[in-house]
């Protein structure tokens, strides 16, 4: 059985992530809250939060783990044209409530939508204490695509990301990627496996291994507050080359 947390006590320490379920894989912990404190202390151990409407709120901790380590994008020849014509400006933070709000729309294939409205909750007050982030990708004023995580020191805890327009979302993830290189960040928490992330460069790591490297990084200096500089960028493809395909929902 998951572990069962205790109710407005936001400092109660989770339990090892070495005791979560392999069926459901990384069901680690049961009720509890979504306070800022809680978030936070829980993405400093490699956890995270996972519900539908009508659950009690999930903590998990899968294994492996899916990560991308932002230098290690791969770039398809057919993205380097779309970022060579520019028809797409990105910005940072800029509009954090749209982003999430359009993660929260329900899939086109009917899966409906994690976000519930008290997790949408949850990470604005995360990005209001300047711990979630958002990137916001426009095209011709208008809000083409888009995703948004969680910075805990030199990791970036990848959350869940929307595309409008084609490529949209693809631009996000190139934007990110570079930001964090040029800011130190050692990987991007991608949380589960899909076949569009092993084609854009992720791998995957055993838990173990992961939770070392969230243990290593997670007291590194982090750019905090908002990530808004006032430009909008039209971001140029990376040196690496492979193969990117269109990403939905990182979830």
């Amino acid at each position: 059985m998951p572990y069962l947390l205790a109710p407005n006590d936001p400092s109660a320490s989770f339990p090892d992530v070495g005791e979560a379920l392999a069926d459901p894989d990384g069901l680690l912990a049961v009720g509890g809250d979504l306070s800022v404190a809680r978030l936070v202390n829980a993405y400093r151990h490699g956890i995270f939060p996972w519900f539908s409407e009508g659950d009690p709120i999930l903590w998990w901790s899968p294994d492996p783990r899916t990560v991308l380590r932002p230098p290690a994008l791969r770039i398809s020849r057919s993205l380097r044209k779309v970022l060579k014509r520019r028809s797409f400006g990105v910005t940072m933070d800029r509009d954090f409530p749209a982003v999430i709000n359009a993660c929260s729309a329900p899939r086109a294939d009917g899966g409906g939508t994690w976000l519930v409205s008290e997790m949408i909750s949850a990470y604005r007050a995360l990005h209001v204490h300047g711990v979630a982030h958002s990137v916001e990708v426009w095209q011709d004023g208008t809000l083409a695509g888009g995703l948004y995580g969680v910075a805990i020191g030199g990791i970036f805890f990848g959350e869940s990301m929307f595309t409008r327009v084609d490529n949209a979302s693809k631009v996000a993830l190139v934007h990110l990627c570079r930001f964090l290189d040029t800011q130190g960040f050692a990987l991007i928490d991608c949380q589960v496996l899909t076949g569009h992330l092993l084609r854009m460069g992720a791998e995957l790591l055993p838990r173990a291994r992961f939770v070392r490297l969230v243990e290593q990084y997670r007291d590194q200096p982090t750019p905090r507050g908002s990530w808004d500089d006032g430009a909008v960028t039209f971001p140029e493809a990376p040196a690496p080359a492979g193969t990117v395909t269109e990403v939905r929902h990182a979830r």
